[in-house]
């Protein structure tokens, strides 16, 4: 990816990477609007420098979530996107896109939702190796979810109680290119109602690492705020074997745990947590819907928990932290499945890190740890604006 070989493009706060790579094709699966198109400049202003109220996005209602996404045409993607080293095969409702690279590395993603289910990239000894944690669970009509893996959970919303929006769920395949030799690239979109915005989601299969790259328009006359956060739920032996690498000297924040459709959190978390701690939490209750809601208590927010002084970060307590002032790059190590991840953000000025604990089975539905480029404050997007971001979990044992 482009992007992050551009020095220059991560030196200034909310730095644009380079575009995203123009599409050829939009194929329609969920029935959205097409946005206008809408070149955007770089007028970004953080929220504290607005004084209009922002209301967050509505959730759905109990008849939507119950009813489902409506089924992707699985045949009509296959036989319009077969070739570049990609397959399509339904899974219920969804369609599974299954990029394959020569070298062995592997990765699966689902439509419409987005997520990335599965990420095995090639290892230094011959085999692939899974570093993606997912589950099957239950959700709303008795539908099975999958929950975990990589999600991206982006909101948008107006000011003066204009309404907001969300991709989530409601993502189409726009382009597939690459081939199986050097990359696999599968393009996304999402557009608001009215074409008053326009989301993009370009996830590519390398060799060496698996990037997101993220791009969201405004297309109405009106400012809109946008909050962004990644989930790469990693999988692990345990907590207690696992590490984070390169933190040292950033600011910290204990927070709730994001919470979105794809989150998993075991059901006793914090419940051994004093009244007086829960308190002091309540700033970030509603994970990073937080930061849409319009309630701006920002005098547990304005001051972090503290500073890390571990570079060598145990994870093997129950934890939740945004980090600010972080290195663009830092590494996951697992001593026990002798394992390492490193994850590089740009775009984000914040990094979430969410262990569950050692408490639990190892090798079990909670031996993870949730890792991912985030924003505590969201960015407030003009009209015709252009946010860009990107991540890559970069496989070091190649």
């Amino acid at each position: 990816m482009a992007a992050f070989c551009t020095p220059a493009a991560t030196a200034a706060s909310h730095g644009t990477p380079t575009p995203l790579t123009s599409s050829r094709r939009h194929i329609a699966l969920c029935h959205s609007p097409k946005a206008s198109g809408g070149a955007g400049g770089a007028g970004q202003k953080r929220l504290a420098s607005v004084t209009t109220q922002v209301r967050a996005l509505a959730p759905a209602t109990a008849a939507e979530e119950a009813a489902g996404p409506s089924p992707v045409n699985v045949e009509y993607l296959a036989a319009e996107f077969a070739g570049h080293g990609v397959t399509f095969e339904p899974v219920g409702d969804s369609c599974a896109v299954k990029m394959a690279l020569r070298n062995g590395s592997a990765a699966h993603l689902l439509l419409p939702s987005g997520l990335v289910t599965s990420y095995k990239p090639a290892m230094w000894h011959g085999t692939v190796t899974e570093v993606i944690h997912t589950k099957v669970a239950e959700g709303p009509g008795g539908r099975a979810v999958i929950r975990g893996g990589v999600s991206v959970d982006l909101h948008c919303a107006r000011a003066a109680g204009g309404g907001g929006w969300s991709p989530s769920g409601a993502w189409s395949l726009r382009d597939v290119r690459g081939n199986p030799t050097t990359f696999i690239e599968i393009e996304l979109a999402s557009a608001a109602p009215g074409g008053a915005a326009e989301a993009r989601c370009v996830v590519t299969l390398r060799p060496e690492a698996l990037d997101t790259e993220l791009a969201v328009t405004n297309s109405a006359a009106s400012p809109m705020a946008l909050s962004a956060v990644v989930s790469n739920h990693l999988r692990v032996s345990t907590p207690d074997a696992t590490y984070a690498l390169g933190l040292q000297g950033s600011d910290y924040r204990s927070v709730e745990p994001a919470l979105s459709e794809f989150s998993i959190i075991p059901p006793d978390y914090g419940a051994g947590r004093s009244a007086a701690e829960t308190a002091r939490h309540r700033w970030a209750n509603k994970g990073f819907d937080m930061v849409l809601s319009g309630v701006r208590e920002r005098g547990a927010a304005d001051e972090p928990d503290g500073e890390e002084d571990d570079d060598y970060k145990h994870m093997t307590e129950a934890m939740c932290r945004v980090y600010s002032h972080a290195p663009r790059e830092f590494t996951i190590i697992d001593r026990g499945r002798r394992n390492s991840v490193c994850l590089h953000r740009k775009g984000f000025e914040d990094l979430y890190l969410f262990s569950p604990g050692s408490q639990y089975q190892w090798y079990g539905k909670y031996a993870y740890v949730t890792i991912g480029p985030a924003m505590l404050e969201p960015v407030v997007l003009g009209p015709g604006d252009r946010w860009q971001g990107a991540q890559r979990l970069r496989n070091p044992n190649l």
